[in-house]
């Protein structure tokens, strides 16, 4: 493994990190103080962090509230071997990768590598997913193939966002922010019992920002946010034994489309690189491209959901999970980011899922494990034009439009199941396996117009030049994935343990294939595996002020599902006048790696907490019309390097206890693509985040100040490369950047 000088330093520094993100417990007089102990139901039942052999990073929602985390892209930072961003041209669809495995491309037909989990339901479709943290009691990330504890199999691992149960007493909240930028967000938060068996409580939430950049053409704010969102439950407990929620969920996202930095001066209308990698000229939503949508660029996402569960007895537990989740997306791309239509997409993605899951649970003396039953129905649907309008008036003397429709069905359904037995007190074997069975049903046409747009997308005067493609197709996936693990207690304080699993994906239908020109897209593409070996230690010591997590994995990746587009000459005359979707079965790739967490009470008041992973990526094998190209591609989204440090201070100030946190990340280079290219990757950078925050007595009310990105660092989080010879004509590649600079001032009652 190649090390930076940055990484071989921090190695001989001998950092090492946490495997749970708190605040510091300030004891009484004369009392010994130590690190709150953390409870994560990673296993599917309530237990200590430390007790879990998965590496597991948790953090608690009165932690991220004293770092001013905003959404869940802010654990990227400080969770070892994980990235977490918001998909290229959007503010609420997630591109998440752990270990190496994750999905760039949000289209119908895949499921992304890392399954995230809200109260237990997965969310099949990364639109609208990257989620806003309000009303939360804990986020946990499990790295690794997650599939015999879970509904869903996870090839890379999973994020769970676990909401607050409801108190049996009237609580009321409301939190104000004001920032950079002119931002603006109130949470409302209250709950009430209305008798001694059933509670009500809702949360509301208005989040809004204004641009760090300028739509040049439009006059509108770029990079801006305006998200509503609300959530509400009902919470009923018949008797001791039985506990029943009925949740529902809503967001609506109406941010202004974001557009990347052009990298080149466009090549025809001459338009040169704009200074200010946040501004843009993008015209997209004015022009006759998207009046198809009405230039709208809109996410809406909704789920209802009810659970149940019977404590049968003192070690039976039943539980029941139902829900069903919709989404729907108008979007406006402009890939050129110039005022002229040279390659607009309007595109529509709607998305629909119902999912039901049992579960088993026993907790007996020397044996403990969850048996459960998942099934999934859902449909994932995008129609989009790519409007090459100059393209078409240059060398045909109109517009042309190419129009892909694609609805990707998934009906599974899997058994797993997951035990542990203590052999000795200190000595635990868990073997677990699941069953999966997924039929993937698709539906696809394209076909190329002249016009401004397709009929589908609005243009009923389009003409037809020819389809590209049309065809319907099924297919079904089988598997079963086994997970063995073996666990010994040190002692009362420290944990070694060592496991195998597998992480399965099936296979699919690429929605944009072209099976007109390549018949064998009508094939689909075929499933992943990720074998993942794993050895760790957990240690509690210094009279429980201090914790540390080692982990070492290797993980050999087989038939990595990569999705991408290529420029298509559809009459032989010299000029790309569509495209085609492509997905590679990229063959195989070995990635293995270190990760160190760790946090320790350095005196009653003051805490560090640091994380660090090294990461080593390869592609072994990438065939490409027969010839091997691996040593010409990389592991996307896959720094080799990253760390965290970071001090908290609490003191008791006044009558309450005054907060004060400062943190630095550092995140090793990286590729967007798996073909390196310069103008788009990321090279190594550097993050520095501050806060102060006052708590009152009793927490009644709190007052902080927190500020990101300290040093106002510009960094890359994702790209477009269409070159002239791909397509378009005006050099069309461009990024998209993390926010800059900003401070916020944050108050909180609690009524």
């Amino acid at each position: 493994m190649k090390l930076s000088q940055t990484a071989f330093a921090a190695l001989l520094s001998g950092t090492i990190i946490s495997t749970a993100f708190t605040v510091p417990v300030l004891a009484a007089d004369n009392e010994p103080y130590a690190l709150e102990e953390i409870q994560v139901t990673a296993r599917r039942r309530s237990e200590s962090l430390q007790d879990v052999p998965i590496a597991v990073t948790a953090f608690t929602a009165e932690a991220l509230e004293l770092r001013g985390a905003a959404d869940i892209t802010d654990l990227a930072q400080s969770a070892p071997s994980v990235t977490l961003e918001p998909s290229r041209a959007t503010n609420s669809t997630l591109t998440a990768f752990i270990r190496g495995v994750g999905q760039q491309d949000p289209l119908a037909g895949f499921e992304q590598g890392v399954a995230l989990y809200m109260d237990d339901v997965y969310l099949a479709r990364p639109q609208g997913a990257l989620l806003d943290i309000y009303d939360i009691e804990r986020i946990e990330i499990l790295r690794g193939p997650q599939g015999t504890l879970y509904g869903r199999n996870a090839v890379g691992g999973a994020i769970k966002y676990v909401t607050r149960r409801l108190s049996d007493e009237t609580e009321a909240s409301l939190k104000l922010s004001y920032g950079s930028y002119n931002q603006m967000d109130a949470v409302v938060q209250l709950s009430t019992p209305i008798s001694e068996k059933v509670r009500i409580g809702g949360t509301f939430a208005s989040l809004n920002r204004d641009g760090f950049g300028e739509n040049l053409t439009t006059s509108d704010e770029h990079y801006n946010k305006k998200i509503m969102a609300a959530r509400t439950s009902v919470e009923i407990l018949p008797n001791e034994d039985v506990f029943i929620r009925i949740a529902a969920d809503y967001t609506k996202d109406t941010s202004n489309p974001v557009s990347g930095h052009r990298v080149y001066d466009a090549v025809i209308s001459g338009n040169p690189v704009l200074e200010d990698v946040y501004d843009t000229e993008a015209g997209a939503s004015e022009l006759p491209s998207t009046a198809g949508i009405n230039g709208n660029n809109e996410v809406t996402a909704k789920g209802i959901q009810g659970s149940i569960e019977w404590s049968v007895n003192e070690n039976i537990t039943l539980k029941s999970i139902t829900a069903y989740r919709e989404d729907y997306t108008e979007t406006v791309i402009d890939f050129d980011s110039l005022p002229i239509d040279d390659m607009d997409a309007p595109a529509i993605y709607d998305n629909s899922q119902f999912s039901q899951e049992l579960q088993l649970l026993y907790e007996g003396d020397r044996l403990k494990g969850v048996l459960g039953a998942y099934y999934l129905d859902a449909s994932a649907a995008n129609d989009f034009d790519v409007v090459l309008g100059q393209t078409g008036r240059i060398f045909y003397g109109l517009p042309l439009a190419a129009y892909t429709g694609g609805t990707v069905d998934t009906k599974a359904w899997s058994l797993f199941a997951d035990v542990t037995y203590d052999i000795t007190d200190a000595l635990s074997l868990s073997l677990g396996g699941r069953y999966t069975h997924d039929k993937r049903s698709a539906d696809i046409f394209r076909a190329n117009y002249f016009g401004n747009a397709s009929p589908f997308l609005g243009n009923q005067d389009a003409i037809l030049i020819a389809e590209t493609s049309n065809y319907q197709n099924s297919r079904t996936f089988k598997d079963f994935s086994p997970r063995i693990a073996l666990d010994y207690q040190l002692n009362d304080d420290t944990l070694a343990y060592a496991s195998f699993s597998r992480g399965f994906k099936a296979g699919s239908f690429d929605p944009r294939g072209a099976n007109f020109s390549s018949p064998e897209v009508e094939n689909g593409f075929k499933p992943e595996t990720l074998d993942s070996y794993e050895a760790g230690v957990k240690a509690t010591f210094m009279d429980g002020r201090a914790r540390t997590n080692i982990a070492v994995f290797y993980s050999d990746y087989k038939d990595m599902q990569i999705p991408g587009s290529l420029g298509v000459d559809s009459d032989d005359d010299g000029v790309n006048d569509s495209f085609v979707g492509t997905v590679t079965n990229a063959g195989k790739a070995v990635i293995k790696g270190i990760e160190f967490e760790g946090t320790f009470l350095v005196t009653e008041e003051l805490t560090l907490q640091t994380s660090l992973n090294l990461l080593d990526a390869d592609i072994k094998e990438w065939l490409l019309d027969g010839a091997d190209v691996s040593d010409q591609r990389a592991v996307q989204n896959t720094p080799e390097f990253m760390s965290y440090v970071g001090l908290t201070y609490s003191t008791p100030a006044g009558s309450g206890t005054l907060n004060l946190n400062a943190n630095w990340s550092h995140k090793g280079s990286v590729v967007q693509f798996e073909t390196p290219l310069p103008e788009i990757d990321q090279k190594a950078y550097d993050i520095t985040n501050a806060s102060i925050v006052y708590v009152s007595e009793e927490n009644v009310w709190s007052f902080g100040v927190h500020a990101k990105n300290l040093l106002d660092t510009r960094y890359k989080t994702a790209g477009y490369n269409f070159p002239p010879t791909v397509l378009g004509l005006e050099n069309n590649i461009t990024t998209f950047y993390g926010p800059p600079l900003t401070v916020t001032a944050t108050f909180k009652y609690n009524f």
